[in-house]
């Protein structure tokens, strides 16, 4: 594997069958939610196996910009937070969120109960991603919130005078992380508050994520099938020590290689009752002919005979749609993905992404409104856009494993979530290193 230049290109080798151990970097998506939990509660919190990428990074300064006191010490991981107890430092901010959809939209709801102005901007992406139905929530629990704009997305401006509670409906098919915005900050509300769900709620599992993260922080949310929340009135976060996972997500790409190009992978710290919905992809190996061996605090995914096409609604865990359409390539038929209309507001939008560069590689894509049809056929060498998004480089790289000539283009996109991820690719592979 070879690096033309860090922001530029990085050139995949085919590999042989792989025979790794990985534990991947800390979950994005429980370091901000415990970021946010430490950060509201009363006292000191120790977070350890923290990720440092982008995403957390921008939560992190956001947060030291609201006055919330955090020592970060990168060799071991460790965040120590030392709480507000519901009561924001600041009267005033304005915040980067780069492109990190779980930073806006937290603080979003996290800034309703401060008292002053605050103003959250990002990426020209993030300028085009919708929070008007966060917005419109938060209204009806009495918080003044609007996009800059008036175009439904950030900027967004927040005249926070207290989050007064009570009852709310919020939509459920653009993202969970609206949802899982309020819950956080609701346990500071004036009133309880109780939250409807409008609709399908995409995401599942990361909503039953922020559900265990508050939990373990102290906060018990009335939550039976997702449809209706109800927070207390005067729940409170407390400081704990808390234990980041690996990232489960950034394990499905380690596992996919397997699949790919035989042989078998072993990723620790990850197990079956993982916080993290996406631990379900290796489900999805298993139906494509892949042998899944579940050890405990390891799983391992063993691959090397025929991969078949699969038709699989991925709408519980879609951030893992390009690394299983990665896989679909080698397939003997058809595999065809549902339930990922969503998806196409993430980063980029990752259906239309995925049939573009999917097709330059040589598959027949179909696209649909919620997903793709990918029909294999002869794979060849290709350069690979990656629109700025750490998922398109990470899963599209796999495919290279095995086609000659498949070049990533701006892999410094990988920052977002996993800077590492070429260099540990290239260990795995035995590769020389990038």
């Amino acid at each position: 594997m070879t690096v033309d230049h860090p922001s530029d290109t990085v050139a995949i080798t085919p590999s042989g069958p792989l025979d790794a151990v990985i534990r991947p970097p800390g979950s994005k998506s429980i370091t901000n939610r415990a970021l946010v939990c430490a950060a509201l509660a009363a006292g000191r919190s120790k977070l350890t196996g923290c990720l440092d990428s982008e995403d957390t990074r921008v939560m992190l300064a956001a947060l030291r910009q609201l006055g919330i006191a955090i020592d970060v010490d990168a060799l071991r991981q460790t965040v120590t937070v030392e709480g507000c107890d519901g009561k924001i430092p600041k009267t005033d901010a304005d915040l980067f969120v780069a492109n990190s959809g779980t930073t806006v939209r937290f603080l979003t709801a996290m800034l309703a109960l401060g008292q002053g102005t605050f103003r959250l901007d990002g990426t020209p992406r993030m300028r085009e991603r919708p929070i008007d139905d966060l917005l419109e929530s938060l209204a009806q629990l009495g918080v003044d919130a609007k996009s800059e704009a008036a175009s439904g997305c950030p900027p967004v401006i927040v005249r926070a005078a207290g989050l007064r509670g009570g009852r709310a409906t919020i939509r459920g098919d653009i993202s969970s992380q609206f949802l899982s915005g309020l819950l956080m900050a609701a346990p500071y509300a004036e009133r309880p508050v109780e939250l409807t769900v409008e609709g399908p709620l995409v995401s599942q599992p990361y909503v039953r994520m922020t559900l265990n993260v508050m939990k373990a922080f102290g906060v018990d949310v009335d939550a039976t099938d997702l449809a209706r929340l109800v927070v207390p009135r005067g729940a409170r976060y407390h400081g704990r020590e808390y234990a980041v996972e690996p990232d489960a997500s950034a394990a499905s790409y380690f596992w996919a290689a397997a699949a790919i190009v035989g042989g078998q992978v072993t990723v620790t710290g990850l197990s079956r009752d993982s916080l993290q919905g996406d631990v379900a992809f290796v489900d999805l190996l298993a139906r494509m002919g892949c042998q899944v061996i579940d050890a405990g605090e390891a799983i391992t995914v063993r691959g090397g005979g025929p991969l078949h096409g699969v038709e699989v609604d991925m709408n519980a865990i879609s951030d893992t749609v390009q690394t299983l359409a990665a896989v679909a390539l080698f397939a003997d038929g058809p595999t065809t993905i549902t339930g990922v209309a969503h998806i196409r507001h993430k980063e980029t939008d990752r259906i239309a992404a995925l049939a573009t560069e999917l097709r330059k590689l040589g598959a027949e894509v179909h696209e649909r409104a919620d997903g793709l049809r990918i029909v294999p056929r002869p794979l060849r060498g290709a350069v690979i856009d990656t629109y700025d998004d750490h998922r398109m480089a990470m899963s599209l790289a796999l495919v290279g494993l095995r086609v000659p000539g498949v070049v990533i283009r701006d892999p410094a996109c990988t920052a977002k979530t996993y800077p590492n991820y070429f260099a540990d690719l290239a260990r795995l592979t035995r590769l020389p290193g990038s």
